[in-house]
């Protein structure tokens, strides 16, 4: 069994990992992963939130069928990406937190959504999601968030039985991480930016 990293370790080993070895993932490790996300802070404690987890062979092929634009592409990122076991789909439900705030102690009379200064059940979601990416590095996983095309949201939705109220904010792939030497992404070509230029202390 793997010794837990410290927190700090677990943060700077983070990355997107767009390739994995051909290796199943223990489907205890998933549960992990998706009972941390449930610990993500959610507005007024709506908890807003669904993950769709598709973890055997015929489901994440029905993923990549129903996802992509073109099901027979291939490219490198592509290619990498369909090596992964296991792909989660964090699913947002806009209605669970347009009605909780519409509850006697919120005190909103109404289900306005311009109330909401930010979409609040994005926000949540995406925290669920890192949690999710963070269990990952813990376990000595790798994983990666990205987008579901716009145009194949329906798709998706049909091929999978999802709600009209929960919208996938992205995908998540996990596996086990290969070597990050030659992977693509815009880390290998871009530095990180250190605290003293995104940082702003007292004013900007």
């Amino acid at each position: 069994m793997l010794r837990a990293m410290e927190f700090r370790e677990v943060v700077r080993r983070r990355r997107m990992i767009r390739k994995y070895a051909d290796q199943p993932v223990d489907a205890a490790v998933v549960d992990r992963m998706l009972e941390h996300a449930i610990r993500a802070p959610s507005a007024g404690f709506s908890q807003g939130w669904a993950f769709l987890r598709l973890d055997t062979p015929a489901d994440v092929a029905r993923f990549w069928r129903c996802s992509s634009p073109d099901p027979e592409a291939s490219n490198a990122w592509l290619e990498g990406m369909r090596t992964a076991p296991v792909v989660i789909v964090p699913l947002a439900n806009k209605k669970a937190y347009l009605e909780r705030y519409a509850e006697p102690d919120k005190g909103w009379e109404d289900k306005a959504e311009a109330r909401w200064p930010v979409p609040y059940w994005h926000i949540d979601t995406g925290m669920a999601s890192l949690l999710i990416l963070q269990t990952a590095v813990d376990e000595g996983l790798g994983a990666c968030f990205f987008g579901i095309p716009p145009d194949r949201t329906d798709a998706f939705r049909e091929e999978f039985g999802v709600p009209q109220d929960y919208a996938p904010i992205g995908a998540i792939t996990v596996g086990h991480r290969l070597s990050d030497s030659g992977a693509p992404g815009s880390a290998t070509r871009r530095t990180r930016k250190p605290p003293e230029v995104v940082v702003h202390r007292g004013h900007w």
